[in-house]
C-alpha cells in the first residue's frame, strides 16, 4: 500500500506543483514550450503507469474494506458514468481555451457556446463524476487511493487551470470567464449564459453513446469486473 501512496502522491506533486505553479513558467523559459511538454508528458505517462501497477499490486495484499456499495448504488452507477462519458467526448472534442495549445481562442467572442456554457472544463468534471463513482463503488482502501488521486487531481486542476490562465492572459481571461464558470451550469444560473443543447453537437453526443457502449460491453473483459451486478454477456 505504501508503494501506492507513493505513486499518487508522484502524480499528484508533478501536476499540482510544477504543471500548477510558477515554476512551469520559469521551466517554459528555460527549455522552450515544445520541450517543456514532450518532458511533462513523459513524467505523466510514467506516473499513470507507476499508479496502475501500484493499484494492481496493492489489489493483491492487504486492502483494509471501508464500506460495502448498497446495490441500488451499483445499478446506478452505469448512468453516472454514462453522464461522465456525455461530459467528457463532448468537451474533448468541443473547442476550448482552456486545453493545452487553444489559448487563442478566448480572443474570439463566439468562443463560449455548447458544453462550454454548462462549464468550462468538462473533461475535468468528467473525470471527477467518474472517480467519485469508482470510489462510491468501491470501498476497498486501494480503490480509494487510486480512485481519489484522480478525482482530486481533476477538483484542483480546475482552479489551477483557471489561476494559470488568469496569470498568464489577463484581461482576455476575464472575458472568457465572465461568461462561464467552472462548477457546472453555475453560468447558466446566475443568468450569465444560457442553455443550448442544439450546440452540443449530435455527433459528439452519438460518439460518447459509442464510447460508453464499448467500454460498458468490455468491462468484465478489460478489469474482471462486471459493470452491472449479475451481468456476464461472455
Amino acid at each position: 500500500m505504501l508503494m501506492l501512496w507513493a505513486a499518487a502522491a508522484f502524480f499528484l506533486g508533478i501536476h499540482l506543483i510544477i504543471s500548477g505553479t510558477p515554476l512551469r513558467d520559469r521551466l517554459v523559459g528555460a527549455m522552450g514550450e515544445g520541450p517543456y511538454r514532450g518532458f511533462f508528458s513523459l513524467l505523466s505517462l510514467a506516473g499513470i503507469v507507476w499508479l496502475c501497477w501500484s493499484y494492481n499490486m496493492a489489489l493483491e495484499g492487504p486492502n483494509e474494506l471501508h464500506w460495502v456499495t448498497p446495490d441500488g448504488l451499483k445499478h446506478a452507477a452505469p448512468l453516472l458514468i454514462l453522464l461522465a462519458f456525455l461530459i467528457g467526448v463532448i468537451g474533448l472534442t468541443t473547442p476550448n481555451p482552456t486545453s493545452v495549445g487553444a489559448e487563442g481562442l478566448m480572443e474570439n467572442p463566439g468562443t463560449v457556446k455548447g458544453i462550454l456554457r454548462i462549464t468550462r472544463h468538462p473533461f475535468l468534471w468528467a473525470v471527477i463524476i467518474w472517480g467519485l463513482t469508482h470510489m462510491a463503488m468501491n470501498g476497498d482502501e486501494a480503490s480509494l487511493i487510486f480512485f481519489g488521486t484522480f478525482t482530486l487531481l481533476a477538483a484542483l486542476g480546475t482552479l489551477s487551470i483557471d489561476a494559470k490562465r488568469k496569470r498568464l492572459y489577463g484581461e482576455s481571461w476575464k472575458s472568457f470567464v465572465a461568461t462561464t464558470s467552472n462548477l457546472p451550469f453555475a453560468a447558466i444560473f446566475a443568468g450569465r449564459n444560457k442553455l443550448a443543447i442544439g450546440e452540443l453537437g449530435w455527433w459528439r453526443i452519438l460518439a460518447a453513446l459509442v464510447a460508453f457502449g464499448a467500454l460498458f460491453y468490455a468491462h468484465l473483459w478489460l478489469f474482471d469486473v462486471t459493470p452491472v451486478p449479475g451481468w456476464y454477456p461472455y
